[in-house]
């Protein structure tokens, strides 16, 4: 089960601001919690009562909480390896380790390991793609959950840091929407759950994450011009999955030809095709018409198709994964 998450970090906003931004994530059906021991310098029983409050509340919520640790935590703190109950008693679901510990090497029960990749709060210094998939890809090995971090681009945002340029995994989702970088994630198959790093997210934000499908590859479209009644229809109503025969020019979704076939779809708007077109098959191929096509690569257009709509550039990024059987929709 994928799953959405939000950060708090008690240090930089008050319990009842922490506690109304828990409240605002549960309705919109957000499961985790990432919390951070990293940056907080208070008195130990400070820590725990303050903590405990935080988390037994977020459980009232349905919403389990994983708190960020360190070495330099264990020793500021007066915990040990060989007694962890300081995180029993504040009722901590798990602990993220922040350094290397070679948990794997113990053979531990793996049913109490999850996984989860790190954020960056200094521009450029996030992880590129290629190294996101190959560490990915070794952990999927041992068959982990996985998580990784998105950032919300509201203004003022914060994370553990005194830093202020979005927290996120990926550098190249730093100045996306929120929406798209969680769409990304999920369509690697590489990420199990998805958490805002910085915050407070905005509930808009927040609204439009729990929309997201993981399982369906959503783009997000702009029109050319006004589509009719059955173009519409066809764009986001009707249910597409791509061919399995799959081309290198276009992914084709044909049962709206069947559902459509009696519709009148006129020539419109036949420029050539460029990559991220989306076009519906007109009138002028009467026996295609009605099909959806998500162009890939560019090619000229007989007159027989017509452009509906067409990816903006930032969206480009999902056209990688839109492959055979896939399923997939659109959103204005």
């Amino acid at each position: 089960m994928r799953r959405l998450g939000i950060s708090i970090y008690p240090e930089h906003a008050t319990l009842e601001e922490n506690k109304k931004y828990i409240e605002q994530a549960a309705r919109y059906g957000f499961k985790r919690i990432f919390t951070c021991l990293l940056s907080v310098d208070k008195p130990k029983e400070e820590v725990k009562a303050e903590f405990k409050e935080l988390i037994d509340y977020a459980h009232e919520k349905g919403m389990e909480v994983i708190l960020d640790v360190a070495p330099y935590v264990f020793e500021r703190l007066g915990i040990t390896y060989d007694d962890l109950s300081f995180f029993a008693d504040i009722h901590a679901d798990g602990i993220r380790l922040d350094e290397g510990f070679n948990v794997l090497s113990y053979k531990p029960n793996t049913d109490y390991v999850l996984t989860c990749h790190n954020f960056y709060p200094q521009r450029y210094s996030g992880l590129g793609y290629k190294m996101f998939e190959e560490t990915s890809k070794r952990i999927r090995q041992h068959n982990l959950p996985i998580a990784a971090f998105v950032s919300s681009q509201q203004p003022d945002t914060f994370g553990p840091w005194n830093v202020y340029e979005g927290l996120c995994t990926l550098e190249m989702h730093r100045d996306l929407p929120i929406d798209l970088q969680a769409r990304h994630l999920f369509a690697t198959g590489l990420v199990d759950d998805v958490i805002i790093a910085n915050c407070f997210a905005s509930e808009e934000e927040m609204k439009a994450l729990s929309e997201i499908e993981p399982g369906k590859l959503t783009f997000r479209i702009e029109l050319e011009g006004e589509p009719n009644e059955a173009e519409e229809k066809i764009l986001f109503e009707h249910p597409h999955f791509a061919r399995g025969d799959m081309n290198d020019y276009a992914a084709r979704s044909t049962m709206p030809r069947i559902t459509y076939k009696d519709a009148s779809i006129p020539a419109r708007n036949t420029r050539d095709l460029k990559r991220g077109d989306i076009v519906i098959v007109n009138e002028n191929y009467d026996r295609y018409k009605g099909e959806l096509h998500v162009v890939l690569k560019d090619m000229p257009n007989d007159g027989k198709k017509n452009v509906v709509a067409h990816l903006p550039e930032e969206e480009l990024i999902l056209l990688d994964y839109l492959d055979a059987w896939k399923t997939f929709a659109f959103k204005k």
